[in-house]
């Protein structure tokens, strides 16, 4: 049984290439050898979905001013620098290990569907799962 040698389909006349079982357009049978039970068609058999697991790395922080105590929104560009605090106007240095500074938490957004995310730093190093589209993530800090 020869293979289908190309040229146009018999039924819709559509050139179809050398060695095709069907014509991709109206799939008619090519090859005058097979009959349609000769040609076994194998079952869909779909593929586990495997969970993947997406490190998140902060984008800022949310901390406390250690003047007043009133929660800032900080990038994490502004790590190690000095800054002004938007409520009391006193400037304070942003460092996380310091003892006045208290991280609340910390923001960024889901690898999986780019949401914001904002963070308890009880999670910090933790895998968790994405509150808007459930998508695994681990938390690096």
């Amino acid at each position: 049984m020869p293979p289908w040698p190309g040229g146009p389909c018999p039924e819709c006349g559509e050139d179809m290439p050398e060695s095709m079982i069907h014509c991709r357009n109206c799939r008619t049978l090519l090859n005058s050898d097979l009959s349609e039970d000769s040609v076994e068609i194998p079952t869909f058999i779909p593929l586990q979905e495997l969970p993947s697991m997406a490190e998140l790395h902060p984008a800022g922080f949310f901390i406390q001013c250690p003047n007043c105590t009133k929660e800032l929104k900080i990038n994490k560009k502004y790590l190690g620098q000095t800054v002004n605090c938007n409520h009391c106007t006193k400037p304070f240095t942003v460092d996380l290990n310091h003892p006045k500074v208290v991280t609340v938490a910390f923001y960024a957004d889901c690898p999986h569907c780019s949401q914001r995310l904002r963070l308890a730093t009880k999670y910090a190093g933790m895998r968790v799962a994405c509150k808007f589209c459930s998508g695994q993530i681990e938390v690096i800090v």
